[in-house]
């Protein structure tokens, strides 16, 4: 069959007659001005048999600190603690963007991954404030967790690949130093599914305040 289906935004509908021959490719892009408060409520219609694909995405630019957290079966949270060492052993003291931080502190960064089911081929990138460097420098394999994935340190941001994550809580940490003062955004740290992109969440943003 030809897949036909009638798209409908609020009150406007989608010309659907010039999609790409054989595959049904559509194809369309509203800018902010041309967007009305309707336009939320998708309506699809498919007038023959068989399945058909499609996809909504709603994009836009915020300031990195402004960025809210986003929740989905696969959900990452993070967290950023100051490594203070005592007579009695090591304390992990929380950072927030209220704290002063000093060159030369160490900090733990945390991630939380939770998934309600199991999952393959799973990327989490997490994006540093530029005045941090990462303690471990090197890529490899890493075996935590009860997982096998690669770390890999990157400019901007700690990336991990994970081939197999089962379903269940994984708490992941890696250190780093701070190397330079001011007033940073903290990244937000992103999660998704290579083989189901649907599944995907990432944190909200943040500052880090340096004296």
């Amino acid at each position: 069959n030809e897949g036909k289906v009638d798209i409908q935004l609020g009150k406007q509908k989608i010309d659907t007659s010039d999609a790409i021959a054989g595959t049904g490719y559509i194809k369309k892009v509203y800018e902010t001005n041309a967007i009305q408060k309707d336009m939320s409520k998708v309506k699809i219609t498919k007038s023959d048999e068989g399945p058909a694909w499609g996809a909504l995405y709603w994009q836009y630019f915020e300031n990195l600190d402004q960025v809210t957290d986003a929740k989905t079966e696969l959900n990452v949270e993070k967290a950023v603690y100051k490594e203070q060492v005592t007579s009695t052993g090591k304390n992990l003291i929380p950072v927030s963007g209220n704290n002063l931080l000093k060159v030369g502190d160490k900090l733990t960064i945390r991630l939380t991954i939770r998934t309600n089911r199991d999952m393959e081929f799973v990327h989490l990138k997490d994006m540093r404030a530029s005045c941090l460097e990462p303690q471990d420098q090197l890529s490899g394999n890493q075996w935590k967790q009860g997982m096998i994935y690669y770390q890999a340190p990157k400019d901007a941001s700690m990336n991990f690949y994970f081939p197999a994550m089962p379903k269940g809580t994984y708490v992941l940490e890696y250190s780093v130093y701070v190397t330079a003062s001011g007033n940073y955004y903290n990244g937000i740290a992103t999660i998704q599914c290579m083989y189901a992109p649907e599944y995907t969440s990432h944190t909200s943003g943040g500052r880090l305040n340096i004296e």
